[in-house]
């Protein structure tokens, strides 16, 4: 492995964390209806676990609505009963094969925990970034022992692997910075 595989290598693991964030951030109710909020709700359709995604069609109708429109009538009462049992604190109102969900709002205390859930994946999204230039780091050390490059290549290798993390760090801020504010307008 070279020193620019290495490097590629480091990159995409980070972009794979900040990936795993974005989809951690999604999950978070910030008190306004995206129909991205149902994602990760699972139902059982014909023996096998599936997104509501893929049994149903998830819009929003108002800021404060979504509308759950069910392919097959026999789903939407399992889709309804997947909702109230997430851990969104969501109520459907069954009507036929359609299903509203209204979505509460968010109380001051609540807002003020979400934001530290979302400190707290912003913090496991560092972690898992610094996990990675760690062993990008490893990496290169062990191309000197292998004597493959020279003890300069590898400090350059290292500025390099750091600049990189400083962007990815900088890049969760923002995105950590960005959700706090959505939670919090009211």
């Amino acid at each position: 492995m070279s020193q620019s595989d290495i490097k590629k290598t480091a990159q995409k693991r980070m972009q794979k964390a900040i990936d795993a964030l974005l989809n951690g951030l999604a999950k978070i109710r910030t008190g306004r209806a995206h129909a991205g909020i149902l994602d990760h709700v699972q139902v059982e359709y014909y023996g096998s676990m599936v997104p509501v995604s893929q049994v149903a069609n998830v819009t929003a109708i108002d800021a404060r609505t979504l509308n759950v429109q069910v392919w097959e009538k026999p789903m939407a009462a399992v889709v309804d009963k997947a909702i109230r049992e997430s851990d969104l604190g969501l109520n459907p109102v069954l009507a036929g094969e359609t299903l509203r969900v209204p979505m509460p709002a968010l109380t001051e205390d609540r807002r003020r925990d979400l934001t530290k859930l979302v400190r707290a994946e912003g913090e496991d999204a560092k972690v898992s970034v610094r996990n990675h230039r760690r062993d990008a780091n490893e990496g290169l050390k062990k191309l000197v022992k292998d004597k493959e490059i020279s003890e300069d290549d590898e400090r350059r290798g290292q500025d390099d692997i750091q600049k990189l993390t400083d962007d990815f760090v900088k890049k969760i801020d923002e995105l950590i910075s960005q959700k706090e504010d959505d939670i919090m307008t009211v």
